[in-house]
């Protein structure tokens, strides 16, 4: 890590953090700050304007580092080891710590004292935030623990409360932060300033007169219904026929209540009316015409505007859609081989509860950068899997390839060598099989040649009984011992090239050829 010189709030300090990605600004980056959305923080970062800052909220800001200054000396005790505030950068990353042991392997980190950290029980209890926070300041410093810590103080600088949590290094979050990172850095490159609206307020109208109609003896009638109507025209008119903006949606809401009076006040002076003589038929036809205006304008108004707050909602939910399918065809021709699987986003739960168009788009925006995050790291880890089945050949036996893709690293490696080895063991087995067959194919082979150099079998001379005349004397069988044994060394030199095993089988063979002789 390297340490820069800065002051925390200083202008130097404001300028070194326009340039990087901050710890504080993590948790906006991923959608769970309190304090602002993604898209506001994207908008901060691109145009370089930041929100005003109020007396109250400066009051705020200045309390809390005083409290932290005052709760440093509570932080030393507890780590043993003195703290040092300090920046540290990592190359687009940085953290403002504030405090560092001079062996950076300890941090300490302070907010002011509210009632959600003060219900808190364990570090497990950290929420989101403050989480995300203190794993950049670990990723850029590299230390081995933070000292969260909150405390409140009094005006004359005396501790009122104060609790402290030990948090440690989460590589799970840290690999989600540094994705995130990169998601809004490709966002960053490719956004366009938009106008930021402030939430709409209907825009103040002039209320329509109220409704007067008195009775005068028997027939005489004094109303103002006339000059109601004609206001109640002019107010119709100035309705916005297709509402597409805050604004407008605003106003068509606000004059929904006042056509809703306007109904109820009609209603009641009639009765009123009735109530004082009998014939009063033209009223009754005037006001039921002013009356049928005034609910009629009011209905369509209401299923324009639940129709247009459909459509918008379905426009930008659409929109949402449209991206994330391209991002993920961009992946897609990065992979070549294989196609991503399906990724899902919950654009329609982000848009829960979301009053005006400005919260949708941003809880839309920070669905897509979510969903656009997780099909990035699923694309990365195919394509370290599509090079380690590379690396180890045989593609032959990878056909199920997009399934083996998503596979864990380790898991796919196991795969990987448990089917190379099966392949190996079959194909040992086939090659020992083939010797088999081409050695039992020579041995036979030999044994032929073997029974074809041997002599064919002479038939036994008849038996003569002899006539004695005289002694005879017996004459031995003439041998030929060079033709035997030529033979015989012919037979030992193609001996000399057979296994015992085989030499065996041949003595086996030749004592059959003996017995059979013998028989014969």
């Amino acid at each position: 890590m390297k340490t820069v010189a800065l002051v925390q709030g200083s202008p130097e300090w404001l300028a070194h953090r326009a340039i990087h990605f901050n710890a504080s600004d993590a948790p906006a980056m991923m959608g769970k700050s309190q304090h602002s959305s993604r898209s506001e923080l994207m908008h901060a970062i691109a145009t370089g304007i930041t929100p005003d800052i109020d007396p109250r909220t400066q009051k705020r800001f200045d309390d809390g580092h005083r409290f932290e200054a005052l709760a440093r000396p509570l932080a030393e005790a507890i780590i043993g080891d003195d703290l040092f505030p300090v920046v540290g950068v990592v190359g687009e990353y940085s953290a403002s710590f504030d405090g560092l042991t001079m062996g950076e392997d300890v941090a300490f980190e302070h907010k002011t004292l509210n009632d959600t950290i003060r219900a808190w029980n364990s570090s497990d209890d950290i929420t989101a935030p403050y989480r995300i926070q203190m794993e950049q300041q670990c990723m850029v410093s590299g230390c081995e623990k933070i000292l969260f810590m909150a405390s409140i103080w009094t005006d004359d600088c005396d501790l009122v409360e104060e609790k402290h949590f030990w948090y440690y290094p989460d590589l799970q979050l840290r690999a989600q932060i540094g994705a995130g990172w990169v998601q809004f850095k490709a966002d960053l490159a490719a956004y366009v300033p938009v106008e930021v609206i402030p939430a709409a307020v209907a825009t103040p109208t002039l209320d329509l007169p109220v409704v007067s109609i008195q009775t005068s003896g028997a027939v005489a009638i004094i109303s103002n219904l006339r000059k109601f109507g004609e206001s109640l025209n002019l107010f119709i008119a100035a309705l916005p026929v297709k509402p597409s903006t805050d604004q407008e949606f605003a106003d068509c809401k606000a004059a929904l209540t006042k056509l809703k009076t306007s109904e109820e006040t009609l209603d009641s002076e009639e009765a009123r009316a009735l109530s004082q003589m009998s014939e009063i038929d033209e009223m009754r036809r005037e006001k039921k015409l002013y009356f049928d205006l005034a609910r009629t304008t009011r209905l369509a108004l209401e299923k324009l505007v639940t129709a247009r707050e459909a459509a918008i909602k379905g426009e930008i939910l659409q929109e949402g859609k449209d991206k994330l399918r391209t991002h993920i065809e961009g992946l897609n021709t990065r992979l070549a081989r294989v196609q991503m699987p399906v990724v899902l986003a919950d654009f329609a739960g982000a848009m829960k509860n979301k009053r005006t168009l400005a919260s949708l788009r941003d809880a839309v925006d920070t669905a897509l950068a979510n969903a656009k995050i997780e099909a990035s790291q699923i694309a990365d880890k195919m394509q370290i899997n599509l090079a380690t089945l590379d690396q180890h050949g045989h593609a032959f036996l990878f056909a199920d390839l997009a399934a083996l893709c998503i596979k864990a690293p380790d898991d796919l490696l196991a795969v990987i060598k448990s089917r190379i080895n099966d392949h190996e063991a079959a194909e040992q087995a086939r090659i020992d099989a083939d010797r088999e067959r081409i050695r039992a194919e020579e041995q036979a082979k030999a044994v032929a040649e073997v029974a074809k150099a041997q002599p064919a079998p002479v038939a036994a001379p008849a038996v003569v009984e002899p006539v004695w005349t005289s002694p005879v004397r017996e004459v031995a069988p003439i041998a030929k011992p060079s033709t035997i044994a030529s033979k015989a060394q012919q037979l030992a030199l193609l001996l000399e090239s057979f296994t015992d095993e085989e030499i065996e089988l041949i003595l086996h063979y030749a004592e059959n050829l003996v017995d059979r002789r013998q028989a014969a």
